[in-house]
């Protein structure tokens, strides 16, 4: 991917002392690291295909990083290196432009493609309830929606009915199963619409994406802070929660065609508990509180009706490595369901 000379000059990266290295597995955004004088920087230019408002994001993070300055001084914050033209991100036009930021790239920190232990989903957890305490007294409705309607279950719901409607009627037919399975768990759908409705549920400063990978740890397994904020936006407790859940608790991720092999790690799911709790005991109602274990049915619920979605309707938004790829997602993740589900019983 192509860097445009004048994102280097804006960011004093220019001239031949400059090493710049593609970094990290990231799906949406291209980040490399860049060094330079002795000094070490992570570099990203912003998917627009998904981000269709980068400046959001700027603006988002700005305030968000203003806000934390003032009211908790010590949280450690990667805030964005400042432009040589005072702004945060750098955008030039045309086909091999883009939108560009840059960050300071943290000393001794690394972070984790996969949660491995207990302790490692606690530290995790911590940080991401440290996160939206810190916020709390920010109101979340001020900032921008990055991804309209990203963890919307029912307008996912009704996306899958459409494509009932007007998807492949083969991939339909070869879906079968799998569509009995989705409409039979869709009490989880009438739960969301109850919690959007319900005053015990506040809409928070959400990171959306809570994977361990926008985690950074220190060289002794201790998180330092949490990365990635393109997608913080208003929302409920249960994203963040439920998408821990979906990511950590499973003993094979999202890809493993052996069904056999999917199961849920309970000791990661206690450590889960304790570690976001630590922080956000006493911001969460009573009835949020109880929707906790729901948190997890509802992200696994809606990763697998988007991929099933995107199977009928051949394959638009993930793409597909072979045939019939969306369709194993689905039905691994409803597989997940059904073992997180049992942990209930």
């Amino acid at each position: 991917m192509y860097i445009p000379q004048a994102v280097l000059t804006a960011y004093g990266f220019a001239g031949p002392d400059t090493v710049i290295n593609a970094f990290g597995t990231g799906l949406i955004n291209h980040t490399w690291t860049v060094t330079r004088g002795g000094k070490k920087y992570i570099l990203q230019r912003i998917n627009t295909q998904v981000f269709l408002q980068p400046e959001a994001i700027a603006d988002n993070i700005s305030r968000i990083a203003a806000y934390l300055a003032e009211y908790a001084p010590d949280y450690f914050f990667a805030a964005p290196v400042i432009a040589a033209d005072g702004k945060q991100m750098i955008t030039i036009e045309g086909e091999l432009g883009g939108s560009f930021r840059v960050f300071p790239f943290v000393p001794g920190s690394h972070s984790k493609e996969v949660a491995t232990s207990a302790n490692q989903a606690f530290e995790a957890a911590k940080q991401f309830g440290r996160f939206t305490r810190l916020l709390s007294g920010f109101d979340a409705q001020t900032l921008h929606t990055t991804i309209p309607s990203f963890h919307d279950l029912s307008l996912r719901y009704r996306q899958f009915l459409l494509a009932l409607e007007q998807g492949n009627p083969e991939r339909i037919r070869q879906s079968a199963a799998l569509i009995q399975q989705i409409k039979e768990q869709s009490q989880l759908v009438n739960r969301f619409e109850e919690i959007q409705n319900d005053p015990g549920f506040r809409i928070r400063v959400t990171h959306h994406d809570t994977k361990i990978s926008n985690v950074l740890f220190d060289e002794q397994d201790h998180a330092l802070c949490v990365i990635d904020l393109d997608t913080v936006m208003p929302g409920y407790f249960i994203s963040d929660v439920g998408d821990m859940m979906r990511t950590y608790l499973p003993t094979v991720s999202e890809e493993e065609k052996d069904f056999s092999k999917i199961d849920v790690r309970e000791d990661m799911y206690h450590a889960i508990v304790k570690g976001y709790l630590s922080e956000m005991d006493e911001e969460l109602s009573a009835a949020e509180k109880e929707s906790f274990f729901y948190a997890g049915q509802f992200m696994i619920y809606m990763q697998a009706l988007r991929f099933l979605t995107d199977h009928i309707n051949q394959d638009l938004y993930y793409g597909a490595s072979y045939p019939d790829h969306n369709l194993v997602r689905a039905g691994n993740q409803l597989v997940l369901l059904q073992k997180l589900t049992a942990m209930a019983l």
